[in-house]
């Protein structure tokens, strides 16, 4: 077992978590993962609207009766999105923890404290970290670089916020972008944090709701194989690598580029087609650089259990081995 701030603090067994992820947190996901003793998030705008985010909350229980939560993002969108609903509907179902991301979720705070709720709030920099902790959020999320989805402007890897993030704030912190193996796990609990969270390595796994195509293609992958969109209009996403994400580069790269003329490009029904079909190029979708680290498709329970096996060996006998100084002869 390896325990920390974070697993007393969220009631879990492993310090494993599986954020919010647009068309891909669902029910089936997040039971599987809440299962295995690892933290799962729904993602609430997945779901087209919160009557049905109750739903799909209540579906959730019906497969697990262990700790999970809700992913609430506040980005701006080509659709006005009623956040004060979804938020309402996460209270009202009892929900008792919280992953908020994007803008900040100050104003969210005091209801989410006075229904019990625990706030994680996912960040990219240091400075929004500090402040997190300043307005009264829980544990943060901190992003490097190389994370799927949006990882912020500042691109700072993850080998550098992490410690430097570590040594400004006090609540736990797990550490994103980049995870997806025990080694991972490591060197996360080294750098300062006190778990890790995993987006991409979860989509390739059994009960991941995506095609299968989609999975082989993340299999295939190297750690080249996702690209920047967004970048000009300061609001960067780092996604698979594939026709139309090449498209929009080429669109920005022109100079001067508004969202109107990508739009038909990055409509979120494109690339939820994309994952639902398994035509890795009908549309954006989001992909970390950890993919150049997958290798296979494991269940959930397979995933962690091994991810948490090959932890303990890796700190029990490779580590104590180097501090201790009985290295293995090399061959002559």
């Amino acid at each position: 077992m390896i325990k920390t701030r974070f697993t007393k603090a969220f009631n879990v067994e492993h310090p494993i978590v599986q954020g919010g992820m647009q068309n891909v947190g669902i029910a089936e996901l997040v039971s599987a993962v809440a299962n295995t003793g690892a933290l799962g998030f729904l993602t609430a705008l997945t779901q087209p609207t919160p009557e049905l985010l109750t739903k799909e909350i209540s579906r959730t229980r019906e497969m697990t009766d262990r700790p999970f939560g809700v992913n609430l993002t506040f980005l701006p969108t080509l659709r006005p999105v009623p956040y004060e609903e979804y938020v309402q509907a996460t209270v009202e179902a009892g929900v008792k923890i919280v992953e908020t991301a994007g803008n900040n979720p100050q104003q969210f705070i005091p209801g989410f404290k006075a229904a019990g709720i625990k706030i994680i709030h996912k960040c990219t920099s240091i400075r929004h970290a500090m402040k997190a902790e300043s307005i009264g959020c829980d544990a943060i999320s901190i992003d490097g670089f190389e994370c799927a989805g949006h990882p912020g402007e500042d691109d700072i890897p993850g080998l550098i916020l992490i410690p430097c993030t570590a040594d400004k704030i006090t609540i736990p912190m797990v550490a994103s972008g980049g995870f997806g193996d025990a080694r991972g796990l490591v060197a996360a609990l080294a750098l300062g944090a006190d778990g890790m969270n995993m987006g991409t390595r979860f989509m390739a796994t059994l009960e991941a709701p995506v095609h299968d195509n989609i999975k082989q293609q993340l299999i295939k992958a190297s750690e080249r194989d996702t690209a920047l969109i967004f970048r000009t209009m300061r609001n960067t996403a780092r996604v698979f690598k594939n026709q139309v994400s090449e498209e929009v580069q080429a669109i920005e790269a022109r100079g001067n580029a508004t969202i109107d003329d990508i739009q038909h490009l990055v409509a979120g029904k494109r690339g939820k087609q994309a994952l639902l079909n398994g035509n890795a190029d009908a549309g954006v979708w989001s992909a970390g650089m950890v993919a150049g680290l997958i290798h296979d498709i494991p269940s959930c329970r397979e995933l962690v259990e091994r991810i948490i096996r090959e932890a303990e060996t890796i700190i029990q006998e490779r580590l104590q081995t180097m501090r201790t100084g009985a290295l293995p002869q090399l061959a002559s």
